[in-house]
């Protein structure tokens, strides 16, 4: 049995206490949270203590960390929980900085404890399946690849203004899945960004609607959509266009009842957003996190993945400001 450590009890950290509470392999064992009464409440429910983050990380009975806190705690926690000998379970982005994003890295590895990267979103059921296909060969060598991701609204202003921006916070996600489709990584990159939504976004100096555009060294091509507004809920779809057939993963709707009448066809309206979206995802990255710690297999996606998908942010980012496309190396991390 796996005894795991959650440090944070909000939103994210809620969805992982109930993930290992379905689990057999492992356990809450203790929840922290700047909020003491959040991290009592969650405690009780996954029938763990309640305790400090640096009682949790000191404490030789945990096995692991899952950090589910604020971006700009990573830095320290990784750190902390390495020195300790902990395995590190850590919510995207490691950190808004490539520069600390490494020295998290070189600690992790120093200390030679595993770390994953929490972008679910390989392991929903859909997409696995169709890397899977494409891996298979079954379309033929990958040609273009279209990404649609769209919110059904934005978050908080105070949200945005900590977030470090559409291309880091949202469409991250994105370019890890790009490069887990392509099997190859991009090397050149061109992103345009807009305020359409919220003017208050604009006046943070954030976009919240933006295409990407990237190319492999071997000419495949990738077209990424994000925009923060769908007024007919969660919008995930991706369509990978091959040599030999075309793979393409729909959006999950709430039913599949579809009612036809003199009128037309209606359908039900998409997820409303990611935890209804990804809750399959959410369980099964856990259950991977668990059982190669267990077994001491590597994890996937790793700290590798993360600080290439940051990479790619970053450069989206600056060839939004600029207008200029760039090239990016993401054999040099």
């Amino acid at each position: 049995m796996l005894n795991i450590g959650l440090l944070g009890a909000g939103r994210i950290g809620q969805v992982h206490a109930r993930s290992l509470m379905g689990m057999t392999t492992a356990r809450v064992a203790a929840v922290s949270d700047a909020v003491a009464d959040a991290a009592q409440a969650l405690a009780d429910k996954a029938g763990a203590k309640a305790m400090t983050t640096d009682a949790i990380i000191a404490d030789p009975g945990i096995d692991a960390v899952v950090i589910g806190t604020p971006t700009t705690t990573h830095f320290d926690l990784i750190h902390q929980a390495a020195a300790a000998g902990k395995a590190i379970f850590c919510e995207k982005p490691v950190d808004l900085s490539t520069d600390r994003t490494r020295q998290c890295l070189a600690t992790v590895e120093t200390a030679g404890v595993p770390m994953m990267v929490a972008f679910n979103r390989r392991f929903d059921p859909n997409f696995a399946a169709m890397q899977r296909q494409i891996a298979d060969g079954q379309i033929g060598a990958v040609e273009m690849i279209t990404i649609l991701s769209r919110d059904p609204g934005a978050p908080p202003i105070d949200y945005i203004k900590q977030s470090g921006g559409l291309f880091r916070d949202m469409m991250i996600h994105d370019f890890d899945m790009a490069r887990f489709l392509l099997g190859e990584d991009p090397v050149e990159l061109f992103a345009q960004g807009s305020c359409l939504t919220d003017p208050a976004i604009g006046a943070e100096g954030d976009v919240d609607t933006a295409a990407v555009t990237m190319k492999t060294a071997s000419g495949k091509i990738v077209q990424i959509s994000c925009s923060r507004r769908a007024s007919y809920g969660y919008d995930q779809r991706i369509e990978v266009h091959g040599a030999k057939a075309m793979a393409r993963a729909d959006n999950q709707l709430e039913s599949t009842v579809e009612i036809a009448s003199a009128t037309g066809f209606t359908r039900p309206p998409a997820m409303p957003f990611f935890l209804e979206r990804y809750a399959a995802a959410y369980t099964a990255e856990m259950e991977h996190f668990v059982d190669c710690v267990t077994s001491g297999t590597p994890v996937t996606p790793n700290g590798l993945d993360g600080i290439k998908a940051q990479i790619l942010a970053d450069a989206a980012d600056a060839s939004c400001r600029d207008g200029q496309a760039k090239t990016v190396d993401l054999t040099q991390v």
